[in-house]
């Protein structure tokens, strides 16, 4: 039967005409993975051979052969909700094998499709740790992940405004527990638009328990944004700058509600973070890729494909050649300055809970009185009052979401 020909499906007794739907066009004869589904291919078989040697084959099952054909068209697919997991798993390898995660066509919707129905599943953990080329290249991507509940993004190159910013504080992402961000340029300003949302419009970063903000130029005016994150369990700001003594310690237990550790906290050691979920072998093919030039395809116009090549070049040497932007083996260690909420702390937290930001500020400006307790919490505050506590460019940022 020719390819372009009319094809009629029976639904409900009756027929119906579904010609329009585009499938996945028959490659190359050269090529094996032919995706016209009415030509019998090698992945429908099974080879074998026989006591006496002789090959034998047998047909692989209706449900494979169903299997890789949704496969080989998954950007078709809508929605994946509902199908049980043991369906998923097998849909997932199946189009990672004919690495439709490589095509940046299809990947981000192929993967987008996996993580609204199946979560954590398809990646619960994600380490890109001075991976900084790839976090840049595959962001798009690495948006789609929506079940995350850790992700490290030491020495990723942030700076104070990145789009992941309103990214980890949308909705997509209220799983996660433990954000590192350490060693990216971040200053008190870029805590202040990250936690933007968090503190105007009460929505973002809902389980957030473990942060790392350690080796960026913050200082102790940033702990003010941090208040609105009411689940903070642990905070580790080694390497900001800031000094451990008694008005730290207090700072942060007034205000996080954290006292100090002794000793680093299991949390913060990098060592053990992974990339777990079935996506797992995905991103280490995106790295693996990433550090090969890849083959251009041919263009009409000479001119676009030379631009198109020397700017990729480039590109990809400047990245392989640079530097992290932190070496956190120096000969001069950094002090450890790990903070944790304690069983005393959660009492005392019940007692003296200080939530206007004016109060934070008073106390980070030098001020020997302690802040006094507020007569309303921040839930029933009146809509004045917190409006009066936010500055121009909070409002700006209220104004950009």
């Amino acid at each position: 039967m020719d390819s372009s020909s009319t094809i009629y499906v029976r639904e409900k007794g009756s027929l119906r005409r579904v010609g329009d739907i585009v499938l996945g066009q028959p490659k190359p004869v050269s090529s094996c993975r032919r995706t016209n589904p009415f030509v019998l291919r090698k992945e429908h078989f099974i080879f074998t051979y026989n006591e006496e040697g002789s090959l034998r084959y047998t047909s692989k099952s209706l449900f494979d052969i169903a299997l890789l054909f949704v496969a080989d068209n998954i950007q078709h697919v809508d929605s994946l909700v509902d199908f049980p997991e043991q369906i998923g798993d097998r849909l997932f390898v199946a189009v990672e094998e004919n690495r439709i995660f490589s095509n940046p066509d299809v990947s981000p919707k192929a993967m987008k499709l996996f993580s609204d129905a199946y979560g954590d599943l398809v990646l619960r953990s994600l380490c890109l740790r001075n991976r900084f080329p790839l976090f840049h290249e595959k962001i798009n991507e690495i948006k789609t992940f929506h079940g995350l509940r850790t992700l490290d993004l030491f020495g990723c190159r942030l700076g104070d405004a990145h789009e992941i910013f309103q990214h980890l504080t949308s909705s997509l992402m209220t799983s996660l527990e433990q954000l590192f961000i350490g060693g990216n340029s971040i200053s008190d300003v870029g805590l202040q638009r990250l936690t933007a949302p968090v503190r105007m419009m009460k929505k973002g970063l809902d389980s957030l328990k473990s942060l790392d903000i350690s080796y960026n130029p913050v200082t102790e005016r940033a702990f003010k944004y941090l208040m609105c994150l009411t689940k903070l369990e642990k905070l580790d700001v080694s390497g900001t700058g800031m000094k451990l003594g008694p008005g730290l310690k207090r700072c942060i237990r007034d205000y996080l509600g954290l006292i100090h550790a002794e000793k680093a906290l299991d949390d913060f050691d990098h060592s053990k973070c992974k990339t777990e979920g079935w996506a797992e072998q995905v991103v280490n093919q995106w790295e693996t890729s990433g550090t090969q030039m890849p083959k251009l395809k041919k263009l009409e116009e000479s001119r676009t494909s030379a631009l198109r090549f020397f700017g990729r070049q480039k590109f990809v040497r400047d990245i392989l050649n640079a530097a992290p932007v932190v070496h956190e083996n120096d000969d001069d260690p950094k002090e450890t300055l790990h903070f944790y909420k304690g069983t005393d702390v959660l009492k005392r937290e019940k007692q003296h809970t200080p939530t206007a930001c004016t109060e934070v500020k008073t106390f980070l400006n030098g001020s020997s009185k302690r802040p006094r307790k507020s007569a309303w919490n921040d839930s029933e505050a009146p809509l004045t009052k917190r409006s009066s506590a936010l500055t121009e460019e909070d409002m700006a940022l209220l104004n950009s979401y």
